[in-house]
């Protein structure tokens, strides 16, 4: 099974990095398209998205403003497959993604995704007090996979902080022209 493709743009106002694609995504070459997986439902009931998208439209979050990558590009059935290896590698493509196409935030889908990314072990969620790549605001948030233990209006209210942020931060960058 080959990687899927990313959706990346310059300046996005939010990048949102998973593991790595679900062997469902593999098969069908589209992020979060496992049926189990909540990431389309809580885009939209967070208001991150004027409707509920259905993993087949990926590509048209860029229109929104958003894009798609993850730490890692292999498909596998779970994350535990993940070699250390592999993080090592996708730890340092991310980062040249992020310094590349400088979005105003990353959200980490799963608190997992950014302790491998950071190296960090005492994580909050929300936005994070130091990004990796300075001039970006780390987010993480909780991971939309069915396995997440959260009740659903948990999750939905820390991916709804994630607007506000987007808001301010154009605020300060146009104060800043």
């Amino acid at each position: 099974m080959k990687p899927i493709k990313d959706h990346l743009t310059e300046n996005l106002d939010i990048l949102f990095v998973g593991f790595n694609p679900s062997v469902r995504s593999g098969e069908t070459g589209h992020h979060f398209a496992n049926p189990n997986n909540r990431f389309w439902k809580i885009l939209f009931e967070a208001g991150l998205t004027p409707r509920k998208f259905m993993a087949i439209e990926d590509s048209e979050l860029i229109d929104l403003g958003y894009g798609l990558t993850n730490i890692v590009a292999r498909p596998t059935k779970t994350a535990d497959e993940i070699t250390k290896e592999e993080y090592q590698e996708g730890r340092v493509l991310l980062q040249k993604k992020i310094e590349r196409y400088r979005p105003k935030i990353v959200c980490f889908v799963g608190k997992g995704v950014y302790q491998e990314y950071s190296g960090r072990k005492q994580i909050p969620w929300g936005p994070q007090s130091a990004s990796v790549v300075p001039g970006t605001l780390d987010f993480v948030a909780p991971s939309s996979s069915g396995l997440v233990r959260m009740k659903m209006e948990e999750i939905v209210g820390i991916y709804k902080q994630l607007l506000p942020l987007v808001s301010s931060l154009a605020r300060k960058e146009g104060q800043t022209e």
